[in-house]
This record gives structure tokens, sequence and C-alpha cells, in this order.
């Protein structure tokens, strides 16, 4: 190990302090990640395996991941084998395991890790390359393999890796699977935590953005020839920014190059240019000066993250969150396009869709924060099939679509959208505001003591839905709000009879408590995140 550093962690706090000056040092990271044979805690979170890469992400600990999963394909488990739905290891290796990567550093090199071992027990496999998240979904699909694994740890910042695992119906995987891929892997550690490299031979590889194309146009969720005719006739500037991720080149390949399309940061950058390659409001200055700068008629903005299943528009108006454009959605998929089923969002998600959903006739299901448990309402076979599915972390999917979160999908349906309606996003939203009324979303939240994190913290928050029961009227700054509901699937979410709420939820992976808030007017929102504190610091304070 080199000697300027101690570790992995250090030499990566070096890296992000000044990322110009200190890029050099990404060969020491590799050296880390190669050498460094240190046991880590695997856990797979809502959207799987993250770590330090070099610290605890390292190419042995990714070996023993893999060798976790071809030790419970081996095991056929029956539970195991019909949440992956296949009938058994033999199956698996027929069907075939499809492995990429995002554009992060060494993502190549981790993916022939995992294709070795593969290739070792006989198991079919693809190499996708560079690939982002719904491209591995509908190729799943579209190629009849029996898993895929995607090496991204989605937005976060550049010193993770991540390793995604999906099933054969495209999902994400779900606790059926990653609790046994833990428990296994974490018992590896213990019994022989050094796994040799098996390096492949030989490498089939695949193109994910064709079969992509396919598969959109196969479900028809899309009209892509509307999108692309829209592009080609209309008087419109889009401006896509892809904040150096793996979404690069994607929708060329979709609707064809186009002057009328602008793409920001596409080139390499392993660091991201040093910022947190997330769509937020703060990365997308790039994206207002384009916009701003054309006289275009139509305008629409778009950040994406780098592994390409989160999404943010923007027109020359205003920024629109997921919290409205998944409501937009499926008003414009239910009305425009005539798609029956129901509506899904996550908990903390805006209550604007709930609105639109009541008055369409459309019934409308909530569910924990966590894509994978959108699944119910996406398979085909489903009693309630989902015209929309969304998050308010900048997630979606629609009818007949992935079942993973697609910003690809989010891009397309947003052109269509303006091609159908003949209004920019903020416009179709004005409209669907002034019919079915004005919602102001937002999030925040507070650091507790280490000590509370987990259980404990679970615990101490409970009391807040055993005291505001439906009926209980709350002050919230001078104005009276009395409890229309109270929904407990995930924290506490408290409805008022005005339509405005609080939810209090601990966070899973760190010592937090979260608020997500939604107040009627713009101006209200601050006395609603006041309430939500006071009622967690009365709770946690409570002996």
């Amino acid at each position: 190990m080199s000697r300027e550093f101690e570790n992995a962690a250090a030499c990566w706090k070096a890296i992000l302090s000044d990322v110009s000056k200190n890029r050099g040092l990404l060969s020491l990271i590799e050296k880390f990640a190669r050498e460094n044979t240190d046991p880590a805690k695997i856990v797979f979170g809502t959207s799987g395996w993250r770590g330090e890469i070099g610290a605890d992400f390292t190419f042995n600990n990714l070996r023993v991941v893999t060798s976790a999963i071809i030790r419970m394909f081996r095991e056929n488990d029956p539970s195991v084998m019909k949440a992956m739905g296949v009938s058994g290891f033999d199956e698996i290796k027929g069907r075939g395991v499809i492995v990429g990567h995002d554009n992060r550093f060494l993502g190549p090199e981790f993916a022939m890790e995992a294709i070795g071992l593969f290739h070792k027990e006989g198991v079919k496999t693809w190499y996708a390359g560079e690939a982002v998240t719904p491209e591995f979904s509908a190729a799943i699909e579209m190629l009849n393999a029996a898993c895929s694994i995607n090496l991204t740890p989605s937005h976060n910042p550049a010193n993770y890796g991540g390793f995604k695992f999906n099933p054969s119906d495209g999902g994400p995987a779900g606790p059926e699977i990653t609790t046994q891929i833990e428990k296994i892997a974490n018992e590896i550690m213990k019994e022989s935590p050094v796994i040799e490299s098996a390096q492949p031979g030989h490498v089939d590889k695949i193109d994910l953005t064709e079969l992509y194309v396919r598969y959109i146009t196969e479900r028809k969720t899309l009209d892509i020839e509307k999108i692309r005719d829209f592009v080609e006739k209309e008087d419109c500037i889009i401006c896509i920014d892809n904040v150096h991720g793996a979404t690069r080149g994607r929708i060329q390949k979709i609707i064809g190059t186009s002057g009328k399309i602008r793409y920001l940061r596409t080139e390499d950058d392993y660091l991201f240019g040093g910022v947190a390659p997330e769509p937020s409001d703060e990365n997308m200055e790039g994206i207002g000066k384009v916009l701003g700068e054309s006289d275009a008629a139509f305008k629409l903005g778009i950040i994406l993250d780098p592994d390409g299943d989160r999404i943010r528009h923007a027109d020359a108006n205003m920024h629109i969150p997921m919290n409205y454009f998944g409501a937009m959605a499926l008003h414009f998929l239910h009305v425009y396009k005539g798609f029956s089923g129901v509506a899904v969002k996550s908990v903390g998600t805006s209550n604007l869709v709930n609105a639109v959903a009541e008055k369409l006739g459309v019934p409308l299901r909530e569910t924990m924060v966590g894509f994978k448990n959108f699944r119910p309402y996406m398979l085909p076979t489903a009693s309630e099939r989902a015209i929309v599915v969304f998050e308010e972390s900048d997630g979606i999917s629609g009818f007949n679509h992935t079942l993973e979160k697609d910003a690809l999908f989010g891009i397309l349906l947003a052109i269509e959208m303006m091609a159908v309606t003949g209004k920019n996003l903020s416009g179709y939203l004005r409209d669907i505001m002034e019919e079915y009324g004005f919602y102001y979303p937002d999030r925040s939240g507070i650091a507790v003591d280490r000590s509370l994190a987990g259980p404990a913290l679970v615990k101490k928050l409970s009391v807040i839905s055993e005291k505001y029961k439906k009926g209980t009227v709350i002050d919230i700054n001078g104005s009276r709000r009395t409890v229309r509901e109270v929904i407990t699937v995930d924290g506490t979410k408290l409805v008022f009879d005005d339509g405005s709420w609080l939810m209090i939820r601990p966070s899973g992976t760190e010592p937090k408590v979260r608020f997500y808030i939604e107040a009627r007017t713009e101006e209200e929102k601050r006395a609603v995140f006041e309430t939500a504190e006071k009622m967690t610091r009365n709770a946690i304070e409570r002996e």
C-alpha cells in the first residue's frame, strides 16, 4: 500500500477536496481496490450494495458478493427460485446473466471479475459494457435472461461503487433474494474472505441500447414517431445534461441526432467535475443558461443521474420536480392516451396526484419508500396495473414499461406531452393545478444522536401516530388543522383537512429523521416544517 495514504478513504478525501489537482491519485485508489482484502459488511439497501471504492467496494469483496450469488443459485432454494422467476440453477445457466456498469472508475475491470466467476460455473454471460439501469431491465425481458448485475451506485458521489441485482422480471431484487445474498456473502467474509480472480477467456458483448429501442417500440406506451416528428418539425430547444454519466448517447440512438437538442457534460470524467452527480436544482445552472438564450417556442431542460434512473425537468419558467411531473404523467397517460388502471406513488410524494386521481376516478395506492415496492403494480399479471409509478426522489416508470425507474422514459414522455398538448411543461402543469388545486411539497430533516439510529429511533417516533389520531386538531402557526387521515406504511404521515400534510420517518441508513411536507401555499411551508420538527423533538425527548 502507498505510504502517502493510510487507506482509500484518506486518498478519496484528498481527491475530492480538489478534483482538478488530485485526479492523478486515482491510480492509488486502483491499488487499494486490488490489494485491500479486508472484509466488509454486505448490506443491500433500497437499490443494491454500495461502498467506497478501495475501502469496502474492492475487487475481492465484489468477488465475494458474486460468489454468494452463485452459491445462492446452486442451493436451489424454492423460495429464492420463485422470486427469481426460474426453476433452478440449470435454467439460470442456460438463460444467462447480463453484466455491465455505468461509467465510473474501474467499471470494466470490476465487471470482468464477476463475468469470470460466472464463466467458471458454466453460466452463460453477456457483457453490456457501459449501460444504464432501465436498459438492463428491458434487456432481461428481451433476451429472456435469468438476471442482471449492474455495477452502479446510482447518484452517489464519485468515490462510491455499487452492485444492483435484478431477477428475470427486470425489477429490483426483493428481500427474498437480497437477504440470502447478504447472509451468504457475510458468511463467506468470515469463512474464507479471499476469493481468487478468474478472468474470462471470451466475452460475449451485447448492445443494450439497441434492445431498449426495440423494447419501447414494441410496448407502445410511448409514441416514438410522434416524438421524432415533434423534434424535427416544431420550433423547439431541448437541453439534456448528462452530468458525465452513462446516459450520454442514448437519446441520439432513440430519436436521432438533431441540432435542436443540446447535450451538456458528456465527456469522460470519473469525478463528475467535482459535483454530486444527481438531478438537483443546484446542478441545473447550465440548462437554465441554454434555455434562457433561446427564443424557441418550446423549451425543455432535463438533468439525469449517472445510471439513468433519476430525472428532473425544467422549462424556461420553472423547475419541475417529480412530485409535479408524476401527477402530470398520470393526467397525460389517462386523459390523452387512454390508459386505465391505478396510480401508484411512494408515501412521501405530493398529493397533487391524489387530487388528479380522485377527480378522474382513478384508484390511488401509496407504498413505502423504495421503487421495488411498486413491483406488484407493474407486473403484466397484476390485478391492479399501474398507469404510472413514481417517487419524490426523481424516479418514474409507466404502464407496460420497465419495473425499474427510467429517466429515458421521463425524457421521451415529456417531449410527447409537449407534442400532444401544444404546451410547455409549466403551461401544462399550470392548467392541471388550476383544475385540481395547488400543492407545494418539500423535504428536510434533522440529525439525531448516533445511539438512536435503528430500532430505538423507530420506537421513539412511533408515539407520533399514537398521539395524533384521526380527528386531532393541531395548531400550525395560528391556523387550526384537523387530522383527516393517518398513514403509517413508512413512518407517520398526517394528512390535514385542507389537503396539506407532513410525514416523519427515520432514515434507514443514517442517524437522521426525515421530514416530507406539503402545504397549500408557498408561504405555509415553513410553518408545516416547524410543526414536524416540534413533533419529532417531543417524541425523541420523551422518556
